[in-house]
């Protein structure tokens, strides 16, 4: 498949009605599916972006590793985003800022090709709103150091083709939970990265 061919069809089924939340919860570990939390006051909105670019004839999206700290992500594998913030005018502005700001692609080369279904995170009180992309060529990428360990660039069918979930145990809170997700380039992607992942290539798989 060349990249036209992927951008041209994936434009047509992210236009289709989305998996939702049924395909989220094939990737939440027991916890997270029992869990009574529910948006709130507080709950603060923001955005990803899944940015696709062609290399070598293979499919690409940048992945990154948040460095280690005490917050509720830190160390692990995320989607270029983050919050909203007064400056962005809607949530796509939040995800194209967000990405320019932490891996250095030019957000007005980005050309956006839809959504995907909104996650609610109860344990840092975010909503997050997927946005999806791509770059007709492949960037430069500059890691902002604050807020990115690593740019990982991975292709797109590296995902596809886990035709297995993996389950490893993380401690959440003070229990050992057994949770679903991704082995990439030797490292583990899981929790609303991996939601999203699995939800797009769902997309993906979709019959025209």
């Amino acid at each position: 498949m060349t990249f036209d061919s992927f951008v041209n069809n994936l434009d047509k089924k992210l236009a289709l009605p989305l998996p939702g939340h049924e395909s989220h919860k094939k990737m939440m570990h027991l916890e997270r599916l029992l869990t009574k939390i529910e948006p709130n006051n507080f709950t603060r909105k923001s955005a990803v972006l899944v940015v696709f670019y062609p290399d070598n004839d293979q499919i690409h999206l940048p992945l990154i590793l948040r460095p280690a700290y005490d917050g509720k992500h830190g160390g692990q594998m995320a989607l270029p985003g983050g919050k909203m913030e007064l400056v962005d005018e809607n949530l796509t502005r939040t995800a194209l800022r967000e990405a320019q700001e932490e891996i250095g692609i030019k957000a007005i080369d980005v050309k956006i090709l839809g959504e995907l279904t909104e996650i609610f995170i109860p344990v840092s009180n975010f909503s997050v709103k997927p946005f999806v992309g791509f770059l007709d060529y492949k960037p430069d990428f500059f890691p902002d150091q604050r807020e990115v360990e690593k740019i990982f660039e991975v292709s797109f069918h590296s995902f596809v083709n886990q035709k297995e979930l993996v389950y490893k145990p993380i401690k959440i809170a003070s229990n050992l939970v057994e949770v679903p997700g991704y082995e990439i380039h030797d490292q583990w992607v899981w929790g609303a990265t991996a939601l999203i992942i699995h939800e797009l290539i769902e997309v993906f798989n979709k019959e025209l």
